[in-house]
């Protein structure tokens, strides 16, 4: 009886919370303003305390057929453009469960004019500046939403290319990836989540045959996984921690 309630308590332990940041798991909203292209909001309440925020500025969208993960930090004095707190950074996860469409009119609000992403890949076209060495052993990371293995569209393309352009000009003898997966389960508006243990491998295969693709010797690269992973202090994780175990390391060696 003991091994089971010290499992069961392994499995639902919920993480301290970032300072500053919220998680949690709804139903998302969609705001129809028409200040441009995709000047479109979209929202999401907090079930705990239904606080409205603005989760616009994730890198990758919610489904409003599907219930989405929120983790994010609000932004200290963003104007409320959409009907909700605005959090930046902020990261949102498309999850299995069934929604009703929820759009709302403008009712006033401006929306968020378009502007092109931090993290804006160059087209494929464009000559890349060459890194300059020396060259020395590095890490490259890439972040992933929950359960899935999918790279996101700008964000993950920027990490990789800016990866893929250093490994060119270092020319490094070995690549080690490693996969991971937050398969320990978590405790997130009373439900308990964790990923597959299948995705850090999912992850990790993917990212190897993507630098493959991108003319780096098959041999040269060993995949790992890892299932218990701890946050990164990485600026491109945004100091969302939780949002950081959900990730690839690509280590370059020498």
């Amino acid at each position: 009886m003991k091994a089971a309630a010290a499992l069961i308590a392994l499995l639902a332990t919920a993480a301290a919370p970032d300072a500053g940041t919220v998680r949690f798991i709804t139903c998302p909203i969609y705001r129809d303003t028409d200040a441009g292209r995709k000047s479109g909001c979209w929202l999401a309440d907090e079930p705990a305390t239904g606080r409205r925020y603005d989760v616009s500025a994730a890198p990758s969208k919610p489904d409003w057929n599907h219930e989405v993960l929120v983790e994010g930090r609000v932004a200290t004095g963003a104007p409320d453009r959409c009907g909700g707190a605005v959090l930046d950074p902020v990261r949102t996860s498309v999850l299995p469960g069934n929604c009703t469409r929820h759009m709302l009119p403008a009712e006033g609000y401006p929306g968020n004019r378009f502007s092109l992403p931090m993290r804006n890949v160059a087209p494929m076209a464009a000559p890349r500046a060459v890194p300059p060495g020396p060259y020395r052993a590095r890490t490259f990371r890439l972040f992933f939403g929950f359960d899935s293995s999918f790279l996101m569209y700008q964000y993950d393309d920027y990490l990789l290319d800016r990866a893929i352009t250093w490994i060119r000009a270092a020319k490094p003898r070995a690549i080690v990836i490693t996969g991971y997966a937050a398969a320990r389960g978590q405790i997130v508006s009373g439900r308990t989540i964790a990923e597959k243990p299948a995705i850090a491998r999912e992850r990790a295969d993917k990212l190897a045959e993507a630098l493959v693709r991108l003319g780096v010797d098959r041999d040269a690269i060993t995949t790992r996984v890892d299932l218990d992973p701890q946050p990164v202090d990485d600026p491109d994780a945004d100091g969302l921690a939780e949002a950081s175990r959900r990730r690839v390391d690509i280590a370059v060696r020498f």
